[in-house]
């Protein structure tokens, strides 16, 4: 194997949250979002030159960094993202807080598809906006969207947001071009802006699709605002780099000027270096992690089945976040996860945190070596036995 993701590295006492953040010892994490493997060789050397450079001073954001990021988009999705449309920010979570509050007022109402993301709630509530709940459709162990409740709910003139997961975490679903024209059509209807959560976007498995929003045709993109980063995809997050686009003059204009307000207008250095590196210099590598990663899935379902066949395992079109449903073990997920840690020193995450409808289901994140997975899913069968 070119690249070794079997590799373990420690990472305590790296100040990472995932692994520094434990609240006694020998506790395996398997929660929070980032991977335990090594970025890609292409951006550890480009960090190195800048490193070895020595000089750290005020940055400007390149033409590069632009370039890069539309060359993805249409070698990656056959989609053209025009430049002008680009904006820098230092990550999705601080760009989903601008747009609540750039396109809301307090007391607005943003819907979320529950179960979501948890900082798509944070971000609403924080603001002072209200989040409404347009529940995804769980049925033979998969998720739907329920499109007669959300035509409902954004029919209310208080509602001006509708932000989605694409693909969806921590459902997994990577949704169809036909599902994402409803949305749009729905929220065209009714004056409803689309905020599209693309970070994971990378991290499609084969025999699924990642469609832009943005994609679906102009009518579409000029009433959506698209967030992405390549945190996800190369293990960035640290590095704190991101950008949204939007066709639309009127949103970019109105969200730039809420990051003016904060004076957020530049961008660290290393995450602009890295960011060129993995666009244009790390595809193969990004490749060949969704094929360790769809292993990893592949792995779990047969642990499961073998040792765990009350637990049902929700179909992974995307993300590396597999989602669990634990209903049958008559606990709820705040117990479960409790227990776990305490007993066993598996630190995954309730599935109650991504909303009501979450209730009874765990999230674990597979984006490790494979010993260490199987580490995991050992604490997990030890635990639930």
């Amino acid at each position: 194997m070119k690249y070794n993701f079997d590799e373990v590295i420690s990472r305590s006492s790296s100040d990472s949250i995932k692994w520094d953040q434990i609240p006694f010892g020998e506790v395996l994490p398997m929660w929070i979002a980032d991977m335990d493997f090594k970025s890609a060789p292409a951006i550890l050397t480009a960090l190195q030159k800048r490193v070895d450079h020595g000089i750290f001073g005020y940055t400007e954001i390149p033409e590069a960094f632009y370039d890069a990021i539309t060359r993805w988009w249409e070698r990656r999705y056959g989609f053209t993202v025009e430049k002008q449309w680009l904006v820098p920010v230092s990550g999705v979570i601080p760009a989903l807080s601008a747009a609540v509050q750039s396109l809301c007022k307090t007391g607005d109402k943003v819907i979320i598809q529950s179960p979501v993301y948890n900082h798509f709630h944070t971000s609403i509530l924080n603001s002072g906006r209200i989040a409404i709940e347009n529940n995804l459709i769980y049925n033979n162990g998969s998720y739907t969207i329920d499109f007669k409740d959300l035509a409902q709910k954004a029919a209310d003139p208080k509602v001006k947001l509708l932000m989605i997961s694409n693909p969806h975490n921590p459902v997994g679903r990577v949704w169809t071009k036909e599902e994402l024209q409803t949305i749009g059509d729905i929220c065209i209807t009714y004056n409803v802006v689309v905020v599209s959560d693309e970070i994971h976007a990378d991290l499609v498995f084969e025999g699924h699709i990642h469609t832009p929003f943005a994609s679906l045709g102009e009518k579409y993109s000029l009433n959506c605002l698209t967030l992405s980063s390549p945190s996800k995809s190369f293990n960035l997050a640290g590095l704190q780099v991101g950008y949204f686009f939007t066709q639309n003059d009127q949103l970019r204009r109105a969200i730039q000027s809420s990051f003016k307000l904060m004076g957020i207008e530049l961008l660290n250095l290393f995450g602009i270096t890295a960011l060129i590196a993995a666009y244009d210099q790390s595809e193969e590598w990004l490749d060949a992690l969704k094929q360790y990663l769809y292993k990893n899935y592949l792995f779990l379902i047969e642990f499961t089945a073998l040792y765990l066949p009350e637990i049902k395992v929700t179909p992974l079109q995307g993300t590396y976040l597999v989602w669990m449903d634990c209903t049958a073990l008559g606990k709820t997920a705040d117990e479960l996860t409790h227990d776990l840690l305490e007993q066993q020193k598996l630190w995954i995450n309730p599935g109650s945190m991504y909303g009501v409808s979450g209730e009874g289901f765990i999230r674990i994140n597979i984006a490790a070596p494979r010993a260490v997975l199987q580490k995991g899913l050992e604490r997990l069968l030890n635990g639930l036995s």
